[in-house]
């Protein structure tokens, strides 16, 4: 019977990343997925900075900040003008080494994933179909329909759900998807075109008329356009087809379509599920959470709830921890999910939504707003932030403690660089390490030698305050690059009461 560690179901971006950083950590992964192809169509645009550097850990950032496209600035149209610019080539300066916005369409991601998979030696199955499944004493047990029609009875000790928001493994579990759906119809198409609105930037149209956003893509003239069919037209959402919703706000914002390469239309949910995890089933991505496309937030998620369960999931199965680790990635990641929809909820309402004082808001009020706001560089750094993930933490959950200097244990370790480099590079290894940002005591050495615990002491340097890191005490870090324990002393024996705690063995020989 065919057996492997993890059978992983979906293989968008999310499935790919956890079958990704699972190959990585050596764990026996299985891909299948329903369809027959990869994606074709660009849909998810941007990667955000957290995301990118977690990639670093497979070298993926690299190829991603090449292929892709950056974005200097987003544009505000009412009434057929531009009104309001704001720049975003240095909207992040100093918080990480990628402090912009980064469009790398979800095709070329997937592609890019699927390459990055198979130099693993693993090949998504498609056109192969999850049935059911149920937990059996030391794991689980699937049937799949296999592309022959035949089925097929697999093993596995977990099984991940990342297939999407009509997910077969959530109802199987039977957890609630509790949310709504936005009454707008909205469409989506790739272009070829030209007019002001494709010098290389972000376009929104505030005017009352459809809403309508315009995302560049690498190369001449390509775009994602991103609007509404607000009126009877809506009625009719399957049978659209783009001549049939290109009129007014493509109009208004000057924009003349030579090809449509792609065009869909969909309704947008906000849904959080009531639990991401059940015995030995996990929901990742839209299965567990979907929410509005603002802020370009969706598979950015989805990849960070891959790369929070891979590593507890390594860790688990190597035996390097007991299966109670398992527990803290559905605390860790729903509680996020569900802020995340909330935030993401309040910008796509004020966006799209209709009637005079809406109308006003948009075009009167937020035309004068945005540049005074975008002219403060506290305001600036707020919106990078929240839009980026940088400042999504893991404050007051069971694996994070301490404080030391302005960093909390479940944060984000923060970035620090100046001309003698940055303190990120030893985080391209996902295993737990040690950081020191000034001295540290000879018993820590000790004890992380004799451990096998990666210690990395930092001469003190001006960059390190800056950065809020404090001195002489140390931060144990997460193989996911998050500040598991940030303290000010240098005694090793917190450490060693740490891992004892949580039933964490990770050191080596």
């Amino acid at each position: 019977m065919n057996r492997s560690d993890v059978l992983i179901i979906g293989a968008g971006p999310t499935g790919l990343v956890l079958a990704l950083w699972l190959s990585k950590l050596g764990v026996r992964v299985r891909i299948i997925d329903k369809t027959s192809t990869a994606g074709t169509t660009s849909r998810a645009l941007a990667v955000q900075a957290r995301t990118l550097e977690l990639y670093r850990q497979l070298d993926l950032s690299d190829a991603i900040v090449r292929d892709g496209h950056r974005v200097a600035a987003a544009n505000f149209w009412v009434k057929g003008e531009p009104v309001a610019r704001l720049p975003l080539t240095r909207i992040g300066e100093g918080l990480t080494p990628y402090a912009f916005l980064e469009i790398f369409p979800q095709d070329e991601h997937e592609r890019l994933l699927i390459d990055r998979l198979e130099a693993f030696g693993i090949r998504v199955e498609r056109n192969t179909e999850l049935e059911s499944f149920e937990e059996t004493g030391d794991g689980i047990t699937a049937h799949l329909r296999l592309p022959d029609g035949q089925q097929e009875t697999c093993q596995a000790c977990y099984v991940a759900g990342c297939d999407g928001a009509r997910s077969i493994v959530r109802k199987t579990l039977d957890t609630g998807f509790p949310g709504g759906t936005y009454q707008q119809i909205f469409y989506v198409a790739d272009v070829q075109a030209s007019g002001p609105a494709f010098n290389g930037e972000l376009h929104v149209d505030l005017d009352e008329a459809d809403f309508l956003a315009v995302f560049p893509l690498a190369g001449d003239g390509r775009a994602r356009l991103i609007g509404t069919v607000r009126d009877e037209r809506a009625e009719h959402a399957e049978a659209l087809r783009f001549e049939d919703v290109s009129s007014r706000a493509i109009e208004h914002m000057k924009v003349h379509i030579e090809q449509v390469n792609w065009f869909s239309t969909y309704r947008v949910h906000h849904r959080v599920a009531d639990h991401f995890r059940k015995g030995r089933a996990f929901l990742l991505g839209d299965a567990a959470h979907v929410h509005s496309p603002a802020g370009g937030q969706g598979m950015n998620t989805g990849i960070g709830d891959a790369i929070n369960l891979a590593w507890k999931l390594a860790a688990v199965l190597s035996g390097g921890a007991e299966a109670k680790l398992l527990d803290t990635y559905e605390t860790e990641r729903i509680a996020f999910a569900r802020k995340l929809v909330a935030t993401t909820d309040r910008v796509f309402s004020f966006v799209t939504a209709e009637g005079r004082m809406a109308d006003v808001l948009r075009t009167r009020l937020a035309p004068f707003v945005i540049p005074k706001m975008a002219s403060f560089e506290t305001t600036r750094e707020f919106l990078f932030r929240t839009v980026s993930q940088v400042t999504l933490n893991y404050r007051g959950t069971p694996l994070s403690t301490g404080v030391a200097g302005h960093v909390h244990g479940g944060d984000r370790l923060p970035w620090a660089h100046d001309g003698e480099g940055d303190n990120f590079e030893s985080l391209r290894c996902p295993t737990w390490q040690v950081h020191v940002y000034g001295d540290t005591s000879d018993e820590m050495i000790a004890w992380c030698v004799e451990h096998h615990l990666p210690l990395h002491v930092f001469d003190w340097r001006p960059a390190f305050d800056a950065a809020g890191l404090g001195r002489n005490g140390f931060y144990l870090l997460r193989p996911d690059t998050y500040v598991a324990i940030a303290e000010t002393c240098s005694d090793p024996k917190v450490i060693e009461r740490y891992f004892r705690a949580h039933g964490i063995r990770p050191f080596f020989g």
